[in-house]
């Protein structure tokens, strides 16, 4: 049976766009970047055109950007690189309860070896009270690690002001913009983001490829030793990824007010069009709108992805998938366990149309309205 595809959340489809600006570096121009002759110089000119195009996007310098292979990497070096660092003698993280499990398990990691870890819950809103981080920050915090854009349930954190508490008593501000990078605009000067995790595949970019943005000056011990290509992360780097990555941002950049109106409209489409009752969990004030996460009461608990065969979603993170454990997101704005098996996050963004959308509307009432009539 065919599926729509409604899972932009837990990665988007590649652009044909940037899979034709990868080509060339996959095959036609293999040089190492780091090579000093004629095929690495080609090779190092794609790698700099892409960190620059990844830079424009934070409106960031540049060389403040480091290659990695995905968000989870960059997440595990700008944390244990922090905590690490020589001279470092703060040794407490505080983070969110939302947090995506990259995160949270880093953050446990080091706790587990001897740092401090302070969790503050969300709102039943999905956000967090500015009061509550406040009082959990104080002169021993290292660094203070929020997501921009949450991956389950879509929810904008306010990272200016979280950044602001954070500088106030002298920690450093990281954020997880794996899911709002090349979505909503970035200022990291702004915003005041010390340190910065993103992807290429929650963007139309390719799989295998991230950066962390570093603010000038912020020290971070590396995490993977060697031949320390990107100032700090060794290994060679994969320039047909990079390459990806960096076309994924500028259309990003070129699309960002059309991409988010697109995914708007479909938001709206689908809340108009279910007629069952239902529920979002998460402000829809502030939030990605090509990211919903519904409750349905008819469901009393039972996880409604086997009974929606006709559509590719999901209950949480892909990650929650693997563990098999229900969304520690869901949990935190308050859902028992059963309430956050039976979510369904329907993810959809720049190759999702209104019959697609139509259809899952259609699915979804249908199975609720059918299982009304049997429970009556």
């Amino acid at each position: 049976m065919s599926q729509l595809y409604l899972d932009y959340g837990a990665t988007t489809p590649l652009d044909p766009a940037v899979a034709q600006a990868m080509v060339p570096w996959g095959v036609e121009h293999f040089g190492n970047p780091h090579s000093a002759h004629r095929f690495g110089y080609e090779a190092k000119a794609a790698v700099e055109t892409a960190r620059t195009q990844v830079a424009s996007l934070l409106a960031a310098p540049p060389e403040s950007i480091a290659f990695t292979s995905g968000a989870t990497e960059a997440v595990n070096w700008a944390l244990k690189g922090l905590l690490m660092a020589p001279g470092q003698s703060r040794r407490r993280i505080v983070t969110l309860a939302t947090e995506h499990s990259c995160v949270l398990e880093t953050a446990e990691y080091l706790a587990s070896i001897g740092a401090q870890l302070t969790i503050v819950p969300v709102r039943a809103d999905g956000l967090v009270d500015l009061g509550d981080l406040e009082r959990a920050l104080g002169e021993d915090v290292a660094v203070v690690s929020a997501m921009l854009v949450n991956n389950e349930i879509g929810t904008i954190q306010p990272i200016a002001a979280i950044a602001r508490a954070a500088h106030a008593v002298g920690a450093v501000m990281h954020c997880d913009a794996a899911q709002g990078f090349g979505k909503v605009a970035i200022d990291v000067d702004a915003m005041g983001i010390d340190l910065l995790s993103l992807t290429a595949h929650k963007v139309y970019g390719p799989k295998g490829i991230g950066a962390l943005y570093r603010r000038p000056f912020t020290v971070i011990a590396p995490l993977l030793h060697g031949g320390g290509q990107e100032d700090g992360r060794s290994g060679t780097l994969p320039t047909a990824l990079i390459a990806g990555l960096g076309a994924a941002a500028r259309i990003a950049g070129e699309r960002m007010a059309t991409d988010h109106a697109h995914a708007l409209a479909l938001q709206s489409r689908l809340l108009t069009g279910l007629c069952v009752p239902h529920r979002v969990h998460g402000t829809l004030d502030a939030r990605w709108p090509g990211n919903l996460n519904l409750g349905f009461p008819a469901l009393s608990g039972r996880p409604i992805l086997p009974l929606l065969p006709g559509i590719a979603a999901s209950s949480g993170s892909a990650c929650s998938a693997v563990t098999g454990r229900p969304s520690h997101v869901l949990t935190a704005l308050g859902l028992s366990d059963a309430e956050a098996r039976a979510a369904l996050r329907l993810g959809f963004g720049r190759f999702t149309n209104a019959s697609d959308i139509d259809s899952a509307v259609q699915q979804i009432n249908a199975l609720i309205e059918r299982l009304t009539a049997e429970a009556a």
